[in-house]
């Protein structure tokens, strides 16, 4: 899951906030949201990490998850995104145990809200990295399985194709 459109809408915002504008309290959670949600990002994208670096992006994607908690606009689909980035940096850590309560988390937040097919395709993906890295080939199959069917349901195309290729990157 690349930056949604969420996420880069505030990009924008969190810039603009970086200039001479005095941070308030919620301005504060939206500029540290993104920041940190970004910044662990780019550590998942790093071929090579330290262990020190596998700290960073670990307690990265807590401090986004945490300030998106503290946001008054947070909704079910922050959450979803925020419980999918920290089952992602955990499994990336090699910690699957935790990687899979946050991937369960996720999927659970993804069923329950009105967050759109995408978000509980990306939560079925992370399931599937977990059993792919766990020598689970069955339910890897099931969980790439559901989120191939969640991801015939996204509408937007450019999501659609984003969460088809991590599929398959994943197949």
């Amino acid at each position: 899951m690349a930056e949604d459109e969420g996420i880069e809408e505030e990009t924008a915002d969190s810039e603009a906030l970086e200039a001479d504008e005095p941070l308030d309290e919620q301005s504060a959670h939206r500029l540290f949201s993104v920041y940190a949600f970004n910044s662990a990002w780019d550590s998942i994208e790093k071929e090579k990490r330290s262990p020190e670096d596998i700290e960073e992006m670990i307690s990265l994607a807590h401090v986004s998850s945490w300030h998106w908690t503290q946001r008054d606009d947070v909704g079910s689909k922050n959450r979803a995104i925020s419980a999918w980035q920290l089952s992602r940096v955990y499994a990336e850590a090699g910690r699957f145990d935790e990687a899979e309560r946050y991937a369960n988390q996720s999927l659970e937040i993804a069923t329950s809200g009105d967050v759109g097919p995408v978000f509980t395709g990306y939560a079925y993906e992370a399931l599937a990295r977990l059993a792919g890295e766990n020598d689970q080939p069955e339910k890897k199959e099931q969980w790439l399985t559901l989120a191939r069917a969640e991801a015939e349901k996204v509408d937007d195309p450019l999501d659609r194709n984003q969460l088809v290729k991590d599929l398959d990157e994943l197949a």
